[in-house]
């Protein structure tokens, strides 16, 4: 029996062992052959190094593990699967200053701002200096799969709108902001040695200025600049993109004056900005300009990728789960040009990549990479209600639930499961929260088809709401009504994602009118603003500070129209005994009866207010 090979947590050391661009490839895709055949192995090599290097932390000792590192049968055993509620109280200390071995043997280097909410504030994550590197690593897998079906990617650039989110400190003096913007400010990419599949058409100073419209448009700017060199166009999310395009669909002329005129536009005001720039628009270019303005002044936009940029041969953004809803209009702006999603991750850990990058949207599997973290499944099942097909999902969970968790590689073909980590940074058997269904297996490592994120009925970029939040949103505002005695008798949600960008909440609601005193447009208005002011942070960061999310609009409709959205959801097999009304819809014949029946619609006539940090803190 020929022996197995050694299994090694991260791939040799690049500059040492391989030189050309095709040796690099190549050790890159061996090493994903490795840890997906010996994915077991790997797993239980990853947990005896969390556990090894965490024995004597707080956390661990409080359940009893006492440095047992040795099976995983004693860790299912004694640990229980957590929730951010379950270690909140340990985050806070950490936040406020704690410096002992809490969830960590090694220093908390900073928290990660997760887009999930607890209490209407952003979770915080833990992370050590060591989940740089292996983010970099899956990172440093993504071009190396590329090639493999898209040749000559190295022979061009990259036009990508990446941006930087405001960031705070804690009072223990801890940052806490985004995985993104922690990325993109550390060594790893600021201090990059040259690669092509890493050389971008925007300048690090332009991706790290905090000032949003300045960045976009210096981005925007340098990308025009070197049109004829993109070879791939992309955005973190599919929402970025489409507000870039956006972007120049309002600003070109000014984009188009600077590169004619060979200066840059007073407005943009940052000098490093400035100076990176200005290497780049180094001279008039009279030809590039005619060029842009006479393509932009058309009246249809289709296929402006492909004209402004020729040489573009996909389109690299996140188009799963609920960025699915904008794969029409980005197939209408790039001609239909392939959508790539090359890779899963999140504030808490960063999870795989998709080894087949040209597949359709419908069709995105993740390998899960078993290097990253120490991975668990909690198999979930789903209730169908004729209009929706909820997931069922415990709180928490008792004993039996506990031990339906599987490990990697016991997943089942077709079935669904929440994912759970335990990460080298300090989260132990952590519901992330996040949907998958398995779709297919590399090797002996599965490959993960992305469903949903629990409980989250509203998004529009990286805002995610829930339905008991929604609910208790929807309340404040309909304290509005009490003076006209008039109430909610039923309402619904809708996210749209097309009639305007950025996309916007929209809150369908069907009054009951007791009074005789007419109902001012104000204060409709004002039930729009209280919404908007009771949602979490990270929506009113959208609204404020991301110009990401548009203002929320309440559409009210006629009587009786709730009672017609139970008759279509009874025609299409809902139980009359079991139909409850639906807080989103998404199915565009349930959208359109809806919008039928609209009498008045009114939109918040103000952002609500958003402030960096944590209320806590500012208290």
């Amino acid at each position: 029996m020929p022996e197995a090979p050694k299994i090694t947590l991260n791939p040799t050391t690049e500059h040492c062992c391989y030189t050309t661009l095709a040796d690099k490839n190549k050790r890159k895709l061996e090493f994903i052959e490795n840890v997906t055949t010996n994915a077991d192995d790997v797993q239980k090599k990853v947990l005896g190094e969390i556990l090894s290097s965490n024995a004597h932390v707080e956390y661990l000792q409080r359940h009893g593990l006492n440095g047992k590192t040795a099976d995983r049968h004693t860790f299912k055993k004694l640990m229980p699967v957590s929730t951010y509620e379950d270690i909140q109280q340990d985050i806070n200390r950490i936040a406020n200053g704690g410096t002992s071995p809490i969830l960590c043997s090694k220093p908390i280097s900073e928290f990660l701002t997760s887009s999930g909410t607890s209490g209407g504030e952003r979770k915080l994550m833990p992370t050590i200096e060591d989940e740089l590197e292996r983010r970099s690593l899956l990172y440093s897998l993504l071009m190396p799969v590329m090639s493999q079906f898209v040749p000559d990617l190295e022979k061009g650039k990259g036009m990508y709108f990446l941006f930087i989110k405001s960031e705070s400190k804690t009072p223990g003096g801890l940052v806490a902001r985004p995985v993104l913007t922690s990325y993109y400010k550390s060594s790893h990419f600021k201090n990059r040695p040259y690669d092509p599949y890493t050389n971008y058409t925007s300048p690090n100073e332009t991706i790290l200025c905090p000032d949003s419209y300045q960045s976009m448009y210096t981005q925007l700017l340098c990308g025009l600049c070197q049109n004829k060199e993109v070879l791939r166009v992309g955005a973190v999310f599919a929402s970025g993109f489409i507000r870039a395009i956006k972007f120049l669909e309002k600003h070109w002329r000014l984009l188009v004056n600077d590169i004619r005129s060979g200066t840059l536009n007073p407005q943009i005001t940052d000098p490093s900005v400035r100076e990176s720039v200005m290497k780049i628009l180094n001279k008039p270019n009279q030809k590039l300009a005619d060029f842009i303005e006479n393509e932009c002044r058309k009246d249809n936009w289709e296929g402006i990728i492909t004209k402004l940029w020729p040489n573009t041969k996909y389109v690299d953004v996140i188009v799963t789960g609920t960025m699915s809803q904008y794969i029409p209009t980005l197939d209408f702006y790039s001609n239909s040009l392939p959508l790539v999603c090359t890779m899963y991750a999140s504030s808490e850990c960063y999870f795989g990549v998709n080894l087949n990058p040209l597949c359709k949207p419908s069709e995105v599997s993740y390998t899960l990479i078993p290097t990253m973290a120490y991975f668990e499944f909690l198999p979930v099942h789903r209730n169908t209600n004729g209009v929706t097909n909820s997931i069922s999902m415990p709180k928490s969970l008792n004993e039996k639930e506990q031990k339906e968790l599987v490990d990697l590689v016991d997943v089942k073909l077709g079935q669904e499961y929440e994912l759970v980590v335990t990460t080298y940074a300090g989260l132990y058997r952590y519901r992330v929260g996040d949907v998958l269904r398995v779709a297919g297996f590399k090797n002996k490592a599965p490959q993960f088809n992305f469903i949903c994120r629990k409980n989250v009925v509203l998004s529009i970029d990286a805002d995610k709401t829930d339905e008991v939040e929604l609910q208790n949103a929807v309340k404040n505002a309909e304290n509005h009504l009490i003076q006209f005695n008039a109430t909610l008798a039923e309402y619904t949600s809708y996210a749209d994602t097309t009639t305007t960008i950025p996309g916007h909440y929209v809150l369908f609601w069907e009054l009951s009118l007791n009074g005789t005193t007419p109902i001012p447009p104000s204060v409709f208005e004002d039930c729009c603003f209280a919404i908007e002011e009771s949602l979490n942070s990270v929506y009113r960061q959208g609204r404020v500070s991301d110009k990401s999310i548009g203002p929320l609009e309440i559409k009210i409709v006629e009587p009786g129209t709730f009672d017609k959205l139970m008759d279509y959801a009874i025609s299409e097999g809902a139980s009359i005994n079991q139909y409850k009304t639906p807080r989103c819809v998404k199915f565009a014949p349930i959208v359109e009866l809806l919008n039928s029946r609209v009498v008045s619609n009114y939109f918040s006539p103000k952002c609500p207010k958003w402030v960096p940090g944590h209320k806590q803190w500012s208290n």
